[in-house]
């Protein structure tokens, strides 16, 4: 059984899979979902990912009249589906991917809080010829000045 909290984090993270859906997010949402519930294992990462792919085009495909019924559904399934993965995991583990899962969703919503470190593999490419400048920054703040 859930603590309330974990259970309130379990219900936004099944309305965010349907909200990021049909959005401009959906891509790095479904992948940073996929890769918590993959727990560093590419097979169920790619299983995750083929889930939540198949909510995102049965919600793409809806008839308007369908719409909502399936939008209700598809967020009812992947609560019981967070749900269940979060029963599967330790204490430990819990409470970093309840974390984890509230940042994803305060990404997709577009309310992530300053600061936030992100993992992973980033890769940045830029060329620039003559007198052109290139500026890249992956995370932070930078100010340029020409004097």
């Amino acid at each position: 059984m859930l603590t309330e909290t974990l259970a309130a984090v379990v219900a936004a993270g099944g309305t965010a899979v349907v909200q990021a859906a049909s959005t401009d997010a959906w891509t790095g949402f479904k992948q940073r979902l996929a890769a918590l519930m993959g727990r560093g294992d590419a097979q169920r990462t790619g299983a995750e990912l083929e889930r939540l792919d198949r909510t995102a085009t049965a919600i793409a495909n809806a008839s308007p009249e369908q719409l909502e019924r399936l939008r209700t559904l598809q967020e009812g399934t992947w609560q019981s589906r967070l749900e269940d993965w979060f029963e599967s995991t330790s204490d430990e583990e819990r409470a970093r991917a309840a974390a984890e899962l509230q940042r994803i969703i305060e990404v997709a919503k577009g309310t992530e809080s300053p600061g936030t470190t992100y993992h992973g593999d980033v890769r940045q490419n830029a060329k620039a010829s003559g007198n052109a400048r290139v500026y890249q920054l992956g995370q932070g703040e930078m100010r340029i000045s020409d004097k």
